[in-house]
């Protein structure tokens, strides 16, 4: 592996642990789903995980440097990656400064939320946090084709969650604990949805008014700094108490 300098380092670090997290709260898919980051750089490279690593495998070390096609960097780590996988990746990356990291989830819950007609419903505090702040991407197919990334990136705007249609979810942030922060309480939201409808019983919706005024306290939160900072520090910790091999 090529020497990495301290910028870099910290990146891999940072996406490892985000690999190793989603895997601790039950929404990783075997192999399938990616993470991705930014590495510093003018070069638009990325950090991709190892095709056939589970997520709890995945260290610092092992994640692929890739270019914006999604081909390795390096030539013998060519074999290692997924190239299609990347595709909706890179329709983010590409397409916004301010996406550093963007996370691909396909969980039960969040799966079920898509094939839901009305989408996310802001049901409790965590849902209202993103109350006309999801994107929705209508399902294409396994992204493969290239040119549904243009399409990915108009639906997704300037927001930092979507909704894919049929499929999971999908969260960008100016940072991987932003993005974490995001992609975590996009799932505990997509979870209570299902959990207060699967019984069929009467729902009850707060005032659009209300889901308003939520969305934009909390937005207003996040208007200074990335968001998931302090979390994020905290869930670092966690992982070098009882899985310090991440950062190896």
């Amino acid at each position: 592996m090529r020497n990495i300098d301290p910028q870099e380092w910290e990146v891999r670090c940072d996406l490892a642990a985000a690999y190793r997290l989603i895997a601790r709260f039950g929404m990783d898919d075997l192999i399938f789903t990616h993470l991705s980051a930014r590495l510093p750089g003018k070069d638009h490279h990325f950090l991709l995980n190892s095709y056939g690593d589970l997520f709890d495998e995945i260290t610092a070390s092992s994640l692929v440097a890739v270019d914006p096609d999604g081909h390795a960097i390096e030539k013998e780590e060519e074999a290692k990656i997924n190239n299609a996988g990347f595709t909706i990746h890179s329709a983010v990356h590409m397409s916004r400064d301010n996406a550093q990291c963007v996370m691909h989830c396909h969980t039960t819950a969040s799966m079920a939320v898509a094939a839901q007609e009305q989408g996310l419903l802001p049901l409790n505090q965590m849902s209202m946090e993103f109350y006309g702040r999801v994107a929705y991407h209508d399902y294409e197919g396994v992204a493969l084709d290239l040119d549904e990334r243009e399409r990915l990136v108009r639906d997704l705007g300037s927001r930092n969650a979507m909704i894919l249609r049929h499929h999971g979810l999908l969260t960008v942030g100016r940072t991987v604990a932003e993005a974490f922060y995001y992609m975590y309480y996009l799932e505990q939201a997509c979870r209570i949805q299902i959990a207060a409808t699967q019984g069929g019983q009467k729902i009850t919706l707060p005032s659009d008014k209300v889901a308003e005024h939520t969305a934009g306290q909390f937005e207003r939160f996040a208007a200074a700094s990335p968001k998931g900072q302090r979390p994020w520090t905290a869930l670092r910790r966690r992982l070098d108490k009882e899985s310090p091999d991440y950062a190896m």
